[in-house]
């Protein structure tokens, strides 16, 4: 799970954030947000400023969050006040492919 995750937080380009649930959602585990903060403390030179909390807000305390201000606006992204500006900077990773369902025929309808 966590190298999934950590390859999520990984593929968000500079000058793009995605929140908690959303790197979740990438790596393929919805509602793992908790586990996307366990990764980003484990983790090793991971991008750790391009992810936000829900809407945007800066989560960290104190110093972290300035300096994570800081790093965000030194790769371009643009606040609203205390939130990045999402509809200019989220990434939104492609979605996987579902399955198409194989059409059956005549010969995988027979019966043995």
């Amino acid at each position: 799970m966590r190298l999934r995750i950590e390859q999520a937080i990984r593929a968000i380009p500079r000058g793009k954030v995605s929140t908690y649930g959303g790197v979740a959602r990438a790596a393929g585990f919805p509602g793992a947000a908790r586990q996307v903060a366990a990764a980003l403390r484990r983790g090793f030179e991971l991008p750790w400023q391009r992810v936000l909390g829900a809407g945007g807000q800066i989560k960290l305390p104190g110093e972290y969050a300035l300096e994570q201000r800081m790093r965000l606006e030194a790769e371009g992204v643009r606040f609203r006040g205390r939130r990045v500006d999402m509809k200019a900077h989220e990434f939104k990773p492609p979605l996987p492919k579902k399955a198409v369902p194989r059409p059956t025929t005549r010969a995988s309808r027979k019966s043995s």
